[in-house]
Order: C-alpha cells, then structure tokens, then sequence
C-alpha cells in the first residue's frame, strides 16, 4: 500500500513539475504556464527570431488550448498571449519599429489604415524607452479588454480591438510571417 501511494504522488509531482516548469529555448528558460485575465494560459511553443545568421529574440505563444492551425490561432477571441525576450544588444527601439511596421503591413497585406493609430500607440507607449538584452514583452490579449504591451512586467499601453489582436498575432503567425522557422515553433511543430 505505501509503495503504490509512493508512486502515486511521484506520478503527480512528476506530471504537475512537467506541466508548470519551464521550456528550454536557447539555453532561455520560459514559463509553461503564464497568467493572462485571470486564466492560467499553456505554452503553445516557442523559438528564436533570426535575422542574417543573428538570434535577435525568444518568442512564445500561449494559449488555452494548444493549436497548431495559424489561422485560427489569429482570429480566435481567447485570452493569449506571446512573450518576447531579448537575447541580443543589436535588437533597438528603431529595428523594433521598423520590424513591427513591416509585420503589420505583411499580416494585414498591406492594408494599416484602420490601425495606424493604434501601430502608432503600439510603437511609441510601447517601445518608447531603450531596449536591452534581458528586457521581455508580453503582448496580452484578453476578449472584451484588448491587448497589452508590458515591459518587464509593467503595462504600457492598451490597445483595444479584436482586429488589432489579429494584425499584432499575424505578425509571427501570417501566411508571410516575420520568421518561418519561430512560425513553425511558435505553432509547435
């Protein structure tokens, strides 16, 4: 009776330890677990942005329920959210927005009008300071509040609309994503 008790409860702990520990990326350990309006959220996946040969960022998803369909990761009205942490100095407010613009105009093709504004507030409440290597950003969505750009834990700005949650996500997820391979990763596969 206690052996089987004993391997119970080292199945459990065994099980919860895997379930809310954390991913390896990059020799970067990531939350499995994050909290975002309330829910407990799992990591969908996660990898690293590459640029000419650079690792320039870390980038999660999560999620409620794990998918690996783009698409409907996208235009799901679910809380989620992506992390980013910086692993490179070269990574700057100016890349950053240029970077940010050109995934806009990718994952809406070509078609900001009705979320310039909103790009604008992205980029100049949420990026405004320095960005260094160690600095991380979560982009939170929760239905019904938005999105929300924190910076080492302090929220920024917040950007209201589903439209605006399916641009920003489409970024990493659109059919031209900012990097096929973190696409992949991100998706899980």
């Amino acid at each position: 009776m206690k052996k089987s008790l004993l391997l119970i409860a080292l199945f459990v702990s065994t099980t919860l330890m895997a379930q809310t520990g954390g991913t390896k990326v990059n020799g970067i350990i990531l939350p499995n677990v994050v909290k975002v309006n309330d829910q407990y959220l799992k990591i969908n996946g996660a990898g690293v942005r590459e640029k000419m040969f650079l690792d320039l960022y870390i980038c999660a998803l999560y999620m409620e329920k794990k998918s690996n369909v783009a698409q409907t990761i996208i235009d799901a009205n679910s809380n989620m959210a992506i992390k980013i942490r910086i692993i490179s100095s070269l990574v700057t407010r100016e890349n950053m927005e240029e970077a940010i613009r050109e995934g806009f105009a990718k994952a809406t093709n070509d078609n900001t009008k009705a979320l310039d504004a909103k790009i604008n507030d992205l980029i100049n409440k949420g990026f405004a300071g320095d960005i260094e290597k160690g600095d991380v950003f979560d982009l939170e969505y929760a239905p019904g509040k938005g999105t929300s750009l924190k910076k080492n834990g302090k929220v920024l700005v917040v950007l209201t609309g589903l439209d605006f949650k399916k641009a920003l996500f489409g970024i990493w997820l659109c059919e031209s994503p900012a990097d096929a391979n973190l696409k992949k990763k991100m998706l899980g596969n």
